[in-house]
């Protein structure tokens, strides 16, 4: 997923990975979904996890859709009555469309879908050496499956004239070199997608929006991470991660793009469509010189 200058690498154990995805993750509840359905997927772990959380503790109803079916029975049954489970593969469109013809016999209704599912790769950094078979691979679950998630979304929504539709981007789809070739691609892919669904679902009444998260120490990206720098402990690369922000004295967590599908999801945002919301600290937004201070130049 991510850009290295070099390799060193490390093994992390499940139970540390499933702290690191917990976290974050707050008793606060509130209103500002109730009454709502939202159907995710990609959340039996990390930020789809937390998402799903956030939506039930205000007051929505979430099925989680997941191609792991254990860890996805788990996570509805640990998030409580309001979270269901269903299997999905968004790669095979049968799998999305039944994930949302699944919510909508168990709900009556589709309000919110949240194309969340996606998958990181290990490809050579240049170009000349790209696997195709991988590229081929990533843009059909990152890029393919949001689509589809999109198009069965809109069928159930266009009738009712209603709905919002969120997927998760990066910001390595932003600017170049912060990601290998492939997963840029991908997620540049998804902004662009956004904006132009939005152009037609507008219409209709439906909002279409995207999330650029700045990297985050789940599940998805610790693997990566323990593959690029064998025997480093799992807390150096969190801290890894955390200080490569550019916002002191934060750090990004998945609570933070929970609250920001929050925002998008509710109707404090019932005006905002085809917007990337970039929740990064800053990081894409300037680019410093780093000339030395007057009074440190000789």
């Amino acid at each position: 997923m991510f850009k290295f200058g070099s390799s060193k690498n490390a093994a992390i154990s499940r139970a540390c990975l499933a702290r690191i995805c917990s976290r974050g993750l707050s008793s606060e509840t509130g209103s500002k979904l109730e009454g709502k359905v939202a159907l995710i997927t990609g959340a039996a772990s990390g930020i789809g996890k937390a998402t799903a959380a956030k939506f039930i503790q205000n007051g929505a109803k979430v099925v989680i859709a997941d191609i792991q079916p254990q860890l996805g029975q788990e996570t509805a049954q640990e998030l409580g009555p309001n979270a269901s489970f269903i299997t999905c593969d968004v790669t095979n469109e049968s799998d999305v469309s039944n994930a949302v013809d699944f919510t909508i016999s168990g709900h009556n209704q589709l309000d919110i879908m949240y194309n969340n599912a996606g998958v990181a790769c290990r490809t050579p950094p240049t170009i000349a050496d790209l696997d195709l078979a991988v590229f081929d691979n990533v843009m059909n679950i990152n890029v393919r499956g949001v689509v589809a998630g999109m198009k069965h979304a809109a069928r159930v929504m266009i009738p009712r004239k209603s709905g919002c539709i969120l997927c998760t981007a990066s910001v390595t789809g932003l600017l170049g070199g912060l990601a290998q070739h492939t997963y840029s691609i991908s997620k540049v892919s998804v902004i662009g997608i956004v904006k132009s669904v939005a152009a037609e679902l507008c219409r209709h009444g439906i909002r279409v929006n995207c999330i650029s998260p700045f990297a985050i120490p789940t599940e998805l990206v610790m693997q990566e991470f323990t593959q690029i720098y064998r025997g480093v402990e799992a807390s150096r690369l969190v801290e890894l991660i955390h200080k490569a922000g550019a916002l002191e004295g934060a750090k990004c967590e998945p609570c933070d793009i929970a609250n920001a599908a929050l925002y998008l999801a509710s109707d404090d945002a019932k005006y905002v469509s085809g917007h990337n919301l970039v929740v990064d600290g800053g990081f894409t937004s300037f680019k410093t010189f780093g000339f030395p201070a007057p009074d440190q130049m000789q």
